[in-house]
């Protein structure tokens, strides 16, 4: 029988949706990290239950042709990175079977699934940073990463995901942390100063965000004089968050020093993003994934679009350039704000901008814009769209679909119910014997918008069946 702190020798046969290795062994499935598929490899058995168990890597016996030596010293320490042990070529295959997979296994959907679209770079492509701040058993102010499932930070002098600009702030913030004597935030004792570092670079300038319990930011000019000595154009923001919950930004944000917004270019659209606009954090992978959606929306010029989570309103904006109409809809009311600089800027008269939950808000624009060429794009967090969304959406007729996700287990679930590869009974949804929804799919395509780690950013075309079984009508 196999126990806790036991050396096991076993091949990997797989890897599971966080890049760890599978190893089945004695009628117990193991994850072990750092492994690779076809490797023998020995690990230490960390925890066991229910056939079930979790085990870190001791030596590996036969190395895969597809292992790379980590480029960061902190692999597998920090919880940032999964899979700088697999070569990039490894990378895209597993990301493309990740997709594939949850579609089957979640969505009850088999359809084939594209080549994941890589990233030019493999490493520092990261556009934005955002570290947790606290204090070590010694009560010292660390600045880092959390740990592999836990809040204990890993301190850190760089990020190799992140442009060698990540390496001068974290060198800036702890100078300012040495001169000033603020405080990590200690989640025990809920005590301290600071909670996190944001950055974000935008066209060459950076918005900096300063997270912390009390009413504003500790010795600001000693970080701002920090700051102006590395980096030429940048705003500073100080946010309050007193809450004791994993949400990293409060409501209140106050500007210490500079403009507030930043502008850029893209996709011949000038945009204006603040502290907390949403933006995709590969500008490179997110100009191919924005041109595809919008290519896949909007094809003779006389479309109306729907734009839903429509964030800051860039794609919205890239849409309106080319489609009668566009309708963008965003609960944050910064992005939506940003959205309506964007159009004003831009004179994209035929943009409309609505804040509000989507769930709450795209029924009454179907109902608007009922009939004629009408498309829709979602693309939402990682809980996917709201089911009351996605009702509306069903029951609408719209033309084309195009879903942009982040989740690939989300997406399935949606998917499912679109398609009609899942049905609710009981409240539980179950795989349906039959397929009865009113969509169906057109292809699938994955991004690597995030290199070096699990995740994977997936572009899925729709359109209406030309008979839609059960509950719809026939169109």
């Amino acid at each position: 029988m196999i126990e806790k702190n036991q050396s096991v020798v076993g091949k990997v046969t797989a890897l599971g949706t966080n890049g760890e290795g599978i190893i089945r062994h004695e009628g117990t499935t193991f994850f072990v990290p750092a492994c690779l598929p076809e490797e023998e490899v020995r690990f230490k058995v960390l925890k066991i239950k229910n056939g079930i168990g979790y085990g870190k890597i001791e030596e590996i016996l036969s190395p895969s042709f597809s292992r790379v030596s980590p480029r960061c010293p902190h692999f597998l320490k920090c919880g940032g990175c999964d899979l700088q042990h697999l070569s990039y070529a490894g990378q895209l295959a597993f990301k493309r079977g990740l997709v594939q997979d949850a579609l089957k296994k979640i969505g009850g959907i088999e359809t084939a699934v594209g080549d994941t679209v890589p990233c030019e770079k493999e490493y520092a492509y990261r556009n934005k940073l955002q570290l947790p701040v606290s204090v070590d058993k010694d009560g010292q102010t660390v600045v880092g990463f959390y740990a592999t499932r836990s809040h204990r930070i890993v301190p850190l002098e760089r990020c190799d995901i992140h442009p060698s600009w990540a390496e001068t702030l974290i060198s800036v913030f702890k100078e300012y942390v040495k001169k000033s004597g603020v405080k990590g935030y200690d989640e025990e004792k809920k005590t301290g100063d600071v909670r996190h570092l944001i950055a974000r670079e935008i066209g060459g300038k950076f918005i900096f965000t300063v997270v912390g319990r009390g009413k504003k930011l500790p010795s600001a000019q000693v970080l701002v004089d920090g700051l102006q000595g590395a980096f030429h154009d940048f705003t500073l923001y100080y946010n309050r968050n007193e809450k004791e919950t994993n949400v990293i930004l409060g409501k209140e944000f106050t500007l210490v020093h500079g403009s507030g917004f930043f502008e850029a270019t893209e996709g011949g659209i000038t945009y204006e993003a603040g502290p907390a606009t949403f933006l995709q954090v590969n500008e490179t992978v997110r100009a191919k994934l924005y041109e595809a959606a919008v290519s896949s929306v909007v094809e003779e010029g006389d479309e109306v679009v729907i734009d839903a989570y429509s964030g800051g309103g860039l794609m919205t904006a890239m849409i309106a350039k080319k489609a009668k109409q566009v309708f963008g809809i965003e609960l944050e009311a910064e992005a939506v704000r940003c959205a309506n600089a964007l159009k004003e800027k831009n004179g994209s008269q035929n943009m409309q901008n609505i804040c509000g939950y989507v769930e709450e808000e795209i029924q009454a624009v179907l109902q608007k814009v009922k009939g004629g060429k009408t498309r829709l794009i979602v693309d939402p967090p990682r809980a996917g769209v709201h089911k009351n969304a996605l009702q509306a959406i069903a029951a609408s007729g719209v033309e084309k679909i195009t879903y942009v996700s982040c989740n690939p287990a989300t997406l399935a679930r949606d998917l499912g119910i679109l398609t009609g590869s899942l049905a609710e009974r009981d409240g539980v949804l179950v795989k349906a014997d039959e397929a009865q929804g009113a969509y169906e799919i057109v292809s699938v395509t994955p991004y690597d918008m995030f290199p070096q780690t699990k995740h994977v950013e997936t572009l899925v075309c729709l359109s209406r069946k030309e008979t839609v079984i059960g509950c719809f009508t026939r169109l």
